[in-house]
């Protein structure tokens, strides 16, 4: 069945339930590639089966990798110890993640790849992976335009370096490791504020040795090269960039209480929670317990009169993703809410930064757009717009949460995309007593 050309959130009875996040996003891609680098065989249990990981399951596929899936959410990879050409080119989709990842473990093969996603893929930039990897000893052609797929990288030869980041970005991160497995000689990744740390554990799950230490300069990741990984059973945890929708709906609508159970709480995801305390939410978590390696929880979002906050920059690694509902739970709040630090949202999916903006205005709320952030001050929210998404998939939830509790109904165009990250989302929702169709 074709996906609709829009979807409408309309504000209707108090939200209440309890549903389980969809496995993260982030571990699943993690665990299919670590899978197929790997020897033996990975059992994944919680896989989140959108679009983008799906892109990612038939890249490792390609890559010679065996993958089944047993039922919902459980697959299994059979590795071989490495990556073989494949006999076409690796289509990623929409998937940032995927792409960057499997670029930077295809890096340590000596192989060549063709790489290439959507027309939103297509205009995001891959030079801050390529560069390093091109230091490491890879070879890049791009067919089209510079920084921009599709690209052809032929891989094998790497030796290791030492990479200081300007910027935290787990992904770059990530990439760098992946190639290091396979490089000569010691692979260092500094990092001025630390990113997202699921490559470094899910590494070690795997049975590889990677050093972490807090230094005067920045968070500093440390691999030797000649490492064999083994295949292992991971058990994704709850994703909280999902799980933040549905919560955030808890927040907003009056007289919800909403519970999500099994969110992943590394206090590298947890930033917009975070801020939501302090801006006076009624969050709090319960049954915290073990998952895959990370610690879980149950997070419940009760009905709050919300104040806006500064959000401090430094936050800005571990929520980058969750910007988007944040502002829109901005918009109820007392007050402005101070977003800044935050220029990597305008090289997204979309530029999120100009589509909030844009999406927020045209409901009613007042937001003042800059270069690196923005500023919203909430309030009344009327609605009753019609909001650009561009086919970003963030955009278009953090909107139709928005329309749930606004005065009118909030209509949002291109929700297809909503499948790369959350395709159980409308389902969820409408559980919970939501209005959106």
């Amino acid at each position: 069945m074709s996906a609709p050309s829009h979807l409408t959130a309309r504000p209707g009875r108090p939200l209440t339930g309890v549903v389980a996040a969809p496995g993260d996003k982030s571990i699943s891609h993690r665990a299919l590639i670590l899978g197929a680098m790997a020897t033996g065989i990975t059992e994944i249990e919680g896989l989140l089966e959108g679009d983008d990981v799906l892109a990612t399951a038939r890249a490792v596929e390609a890559f010679g990798a065996g993958v089944e899936r047993l039922g919902p959410g459980r697959w299994r990879v059979t590795g071989h110890g490495g990556f073989r050409t494949p006999d076409g080119v690796i289509d990623c989709g929409n998937a940032g993640t995927g792409v960057r990842l499997l670029m930077g473990a295809a890096a340590g093969y000596a192989i060549p790849v063709t790489f290439d996603g959507d027309a939103s893929l297509r205009k995001r930039p891959m030079k801050r992976v390529t560069g390093p990897l091109a230091e490491m000893g890879a070879r890049f052609e791009w067919a089209r335009e510079e920084d921009r797929l599709p690209l052809t990288l032929t891989g094998g030869g790497l030796a290791g370096l030492e990479f200081v980041q300007t910027v935290a970005s787990a992904q770059v991160k990530s990439a760098i490791l992946l190639a290091g497995l396979n490089a000569a000689g010691r692979t260092v990744v500094v990092e001025p504020e630390k990113s997202r740390d699921h490559t470094e554990r899910m590494l070690a799950a795997f049975g590889a040795h990677v050093q972490v230490n807090d230094e005067s300069a920045g968070w500093r990741v440390t691999l030797e090269g000649g490492q064999a990984l083994t295949g292992t059973d991971v058990a994704v945890p709850g994703d909280p960039s999902s799980a933040a929708f549905p919560l955030a709906a808890g927040l907003i609508v009056p007289g919800a209480e909403v519970t999500v159970r099994n969110v992943m709480l590394n206090p590298l995801r947890t930033g917009l929670f975070e801020t939501w305390l302090e801006m006076g939410a009624d969050l709090t978590v319960s049954n915290r317990r073990a998952a895959g390696g990370e610690e879980v929880g149950d997070l419940t979002a009760r009905y709050s009169e919300l104040t806006g906050v500064v959000v401090p920059p430094a936050r800005a690694a571990s929520m980058i993703d969750e910007y988007p509902i944040l502002a829109a739970t901005a918009a109820f709040a007392r007050g402005g809410t101070v977003m800044r630090g935050i220029g990597e949202m305008r090289v997204k999916e979309s530029d999120r930064i100009a589509l909030m903006a844009a999406g927020l205005q045209a409901c009613g709320v007042r937001v003042e757009e800059e270069p690196e952030g923005f500023v919203v001050t909430g309030g009344r929210v009327p609605g009753g717009a019609t909001v650009t998404t561009h086919g970003d998939h963030r955009i278009a939830m953090s909107h139709l949460i928005l329309g749930l509790a606004a005065e009118q109904a909030v209509l949002v165009d291109e929700p297809g995309m909503i499948a790369t990250s959350f395709p159980t989302f409308v389902e969820m929702m409408r559980g919970l007593g939501a209005e959106i169709g």
